[in-house]
This record gives C-alpha cells, structure tokens and sequence, in this order.
C-alpha cells in the first residue's frame, strides 16, 4: 500500500467508558456503553463512530465511482447501520447495513453504482469476508 494519509487517535479511561481525541483536530468526546449493552448510553460508542465513518467513506466513493461514469448523483446519501452482537467464539461481532439514496436516478443506474463503490470503498475492503455488510438501493 502506498500510504496517503495517515491519523491518530488516542482511547484513555475505561475503554467504552472512557475518552476519545483524535490527534490535531477538535474532535474529543467521552464515550459510553449504550444503554442495549447495560451501560448509560450517555455518550458515543465505537459503532456509532463506525457507522459515521462509514457511511461518509462510502459515499466519498460512491460519488468517486458516479464522477468516473460522467453520472451525476446531486442531492445522494448514505446511510450506515452498525450493529454488534455475540458470536460463537465467545466474542463479538458486528453487521453493516449501507443504504444508498441517489434521487433522480433509475433503481438499476444506482445499483450498478453502488456495487462498484463497494468494490472501491477502503471500509468495504477492509470488511470484507470479515463481517456481514449488505448494500441497498432505496427509492428515498
């Protein structure tokens, strides 16, 4: 890989209760165990900070794909889903589900796309085979 760019954060305290920074920007904020797992909910979680991610990486691509194809997709969005749960191993694991709004644009125009930015997407790379991540194409 040749590396573009490169950031950093830094978890302190409790780990999920705990604190988050992230190296040379404003963002820091506490974090909490959401209120499903038994904690107070009253703060951010990984998954939220994973959806987020997400869902703006995938649109970055999703828009990188369009452009490539002279399509236009004004007005797009995605959304991301993230949910965690147990696995057979004792552990956890989480699911991703991405859905892609492109107004204006027919239902198999959009598919296409979607499925090449999932291919282009460093998240879904990252993802894949790893995790179960489905990708919709929704009409609003």
């Amino acid at each position: 890989m040749k590396t573009l760019y490169t950031t950093e954060a830094l978890a302190t305290g409790a780990g999920r209760d705990g604190h988050a920074e992230v190296a040379g920007t404003d963002l820091a904020f506490d974090l909490a165990v959401p209120k499903e797992m038994g904690g107070s909910g009253n703060g951010a979680n990984p998954e939220q900070l994973f959806a987020a991610g997400y869902a703006a990486c995938y649109h970055g691509a999703l828009q990188l794909v369009a452009r490539n194809e002279g399509v236009k997709i004004d007005g797009s969005s995605v959304g991301a889903r993230v949910s965690i749960g147990n696995n057979d191993a004792g552990g956890f694991e989480l699911a991703v589900e991405l859905e892609v709004i492109i107004p204006e644009l027919d239902r198999a125009t959009a598919q296409d796309l979607a499925d090449k930015a999932h291919q282009v997407c460093p998240y879904s790379n990252a993802t894949r085979g790893n995790i179960d991540v489905n990708v919709t194409v929704s009409d609003d």
